[in-house]
């Protein structure tokens, strides 16, 4: 017997790239349900080989399911999580809704997964459990390791972040600003604040009171709560020309000495992550060859000489995948792997 899965947000891109990944995974799936808003009622999605038609979100009986992977934007989640998880279902939800709420926890499996078991063992939880901001996700994977080796002080970030983070219509922009370029078409910026075909822009969701963009605090919040409070972090985060696939640049200060071969070694050893580092021309990885990959990727490990302790490395994942999606199904694994999950009736 297998368990009952809804993923609600179904015709999204992180909602279609769910059922990809529970159907890759072979996901322990008895039934599988496509839930979006009444508009997409009755349009196909594909789970594996086979085509599953949406069900309509208002009309959904929730208390049917064992977990509810939520991919629908923070408005929905707010309303709709709350009352899943009041059903018995357990709510995996990829929006920010839930990720600063104390009683909720953010899980990276890989990094905390610990944090579940006492979650579950509450009897008066929500049901409700945050996958964190894609950015974060990668990057506390990477820090993980380091940081039990040698305990990290301070983490400086610079992301190169995918259209695809700010949903199809990015990428739809993307594409048309590319296509218009070359036929003398002048771009125009809808989506984004500035033309993002040919061009970087530093601004990732809305400004703070600090100068931080939301997008910058969610990276420190979150690298607190999901790894060590005790952590500073800054980050610098910014919108490349890139389809698919978020870029890191980090720079760690330590508290304890850690050399580049030292450092290449665990991260070679630790879950969730691919050191492919050659000093060599092309002896790195790039977003384009992470599209599609489970894995997070790190290149470019080096000493930085100009800090007591520092360290540079280079960051690559699929932002989709395990900024995201398989994050979410990450979760769904490790509760039934440790015994923490009851099925529904």
């Amino acid at each position: 017997m297998g368990y009952k899965v809804a993923v609600v947000g179904a015709t999204g891109n992180v909602g279609r790239e769910m059922l990809n990944i529970l159907a890759e995974r072979e996901f322990p799936v008895d039934e599988i349900h496509a839930v979006a808003s009444r508009r997409s009622l009755g349009t196909e999605v594909s789970f594996g080989d086979r085509t599953v038609k949406c069900e309509d979100l208002e009309q959904f009986d929730f208390s049917k399911v064992d977990f509810c992977l939520m991919s629908a934007g923070s408005t929905v989640s707010k309303d709709w999580s709350p009352r899943i998880g009041a059903k018995g279902a357990v709510v995996i939800d990829n929006s920010s809704c839930w990720r600063y709420d104390q009683d909720v926890p953010l899980i990276v499996p890989e990094v905390n997964a610990d944090a579940l078991e006492a979650y579950m063992a509450r009897p008066n939880r929500r049901n409700i459990i945050a996958n964190p901001n894609c950015s974060t996700a990668q990057l506390v994977v990477a820090l993980k390791p380091l940081h039990e080796a040698a305990g990290i002080k301070r983490v400086v970030v610079s992301t190169y972040q995918s259209v695809s983070g700010a949903g199809k219509e990015a990428m739809d922009e993307l594409w048309t600003q590319t296509r218009g370029i070359f036929v003398t078409d002048p771009p125009e910026a809808e989506k984004f604040t500035k033309q993002i075909a040919f061009n970087v822009i530093p601004h990732i969701d809305v400004f703070m009171e600090d100068g931080d963009t939301k997008e910058e605090w969610k990276m420190i919040v979150e690298t607190k709560k999901i790894l060590d409070p005790k952590i500073k972090l800054t980050a610098t985060c910014v919108r490349v020309p890139v389809f698919v696939g978020h870029a890191e640049a980090v720079n760690i200060e330590f508290e304890r000495p850690l050399d580049d071969e030292a450092a290449r070694e665990i991260l070679r050893e630790a879950p969730g992550l691919l050191v492919v580092d050659k000093r060599e021309d092309g002896g790195y990885v790039t977003p384009v060859e992470c599209v599609g990959d489970y894995a997070t990727f790190i290149s470019r490990i080096r000493v930085d000489p100009t800090i007591e302790n520092g360290l540079n490395l280079w960051c690559v994942s699929d932002n989709l995948r395990k900024g995201a999606a398989l994050n979410s199904v990450q979760i769904a694994e490790t509760l039934i792997n440790r015994g923490l999950m009851q099925k529904a009736a």
